[in-house]
């Protein structure tokens, strides 16, 4: 039976790990190298960690924080926050990041993703679409606001595919923290124009909006806020579904 990959994602802001309602609102949630020990408990797929205020510093994710947390992660994980060069891509490979997750620099320099993907193989380089509906359509959008509302998803993410992007990253700015189900008509498009692996993230509240995310072509699926809350008053609590939980669920993907 096909068993999609659940993966939490980890937002850090000036090293501290937090939560994002719409890329607007934080909320601090505690220490990421705790969180780590904890998710290995919880013996997770994977985890993607993604330093969100790298890009508007001007700097690229803290290679002392890095390697803690590398040190200290049971299982694969993945890196995204101010990766523009193949110099700090090679320091986040040496922490012992499985994959490196472009965003902002995928957008603006795609001849670097051409040189990553031909240095460390496509399987190791992801990009991350964050996407938010402007006016009804969707458009790549841009932390830093370097791109804003400027290009088409899907034509994007064949470009990324043409340049040698091994999986995307599919993140609705518009569903972020709100932990109420997945932008699957987005994935259903993207999932149509490329042979990429799709990563399904933002609204992420239930095994349910993940089982719809899977059935609307996403080959994994991702969520922050629903792995760091528990309960209708979101008191912070890590945590993870259980192998059954997941079994269970993931048997009424079509």
């Amino acid at each position: 039976m096909f068993r999609p990959r659940v993966i939490p994602i980890l937002l850090l802001k000036d090293g501290k790990l937090v939560n994002s309602v719409l890329f607007k609102k934080y909320t601090y949630i505690g220490d990421p190298i705790n969180a780590v020990r904890l998710f290995n408990d919880l013996m997770v797929d994977e985890l993607v960690i993604l330093d969100i205020s790298a890009t508007k510093r001007g700097k690229s994710f803290s290679m002392e924080l890095l390697h803690k947390l590398g040190d200290e992660a049971h299982m694969p994980f993945s890196v995204g926050g101010g990766i523009n060069s193949i110099g700090v891509a090679r320091e986040i490979f040496s922490a012992g990041a499985e994959k490196i997750v472009l965003n902002t620099s995928a957008y603006l320099d795609k001849k670097l993703v051409q040189e990553l993907a031909s240095l460390y193989g496509s399987s190791s380089i992801t990009v991350c679409l964050d996407i938010k509906r402007f006016l009804g359509k969707p458009k790549v959008y841009s932390h830093s606001k370097a791109v804003g509302f400027s290009k088409d998803p899907v034509i994007m993410a064949s470009e990324m595919e043409k340049l040698g992007a091994g999986e995307l990253i599919v993140n609705s700015v518009d569903n972020d923290g709100k932990m109420s189900g997945y932008d699957n008509n987005l994935i259903k498009a993207i999932s149509k124009a490329t042979t990429l692996p799709i990563v399904a993230s933002g609204g992420g509240g239930s095994l349910a909006d993940m089982v719809a995310a899977i059935n609307a072509g996403a080959s994994a699926v991702a969520a922050s806020s629903l792995f760091v809350y528990h309960g209708p008053r979101k008191a912070v609590l890590i945590n993870y579904p259980s192998r059954e939980d997941r079994t269970h669920a993931f048997n009424l993907i079509k």
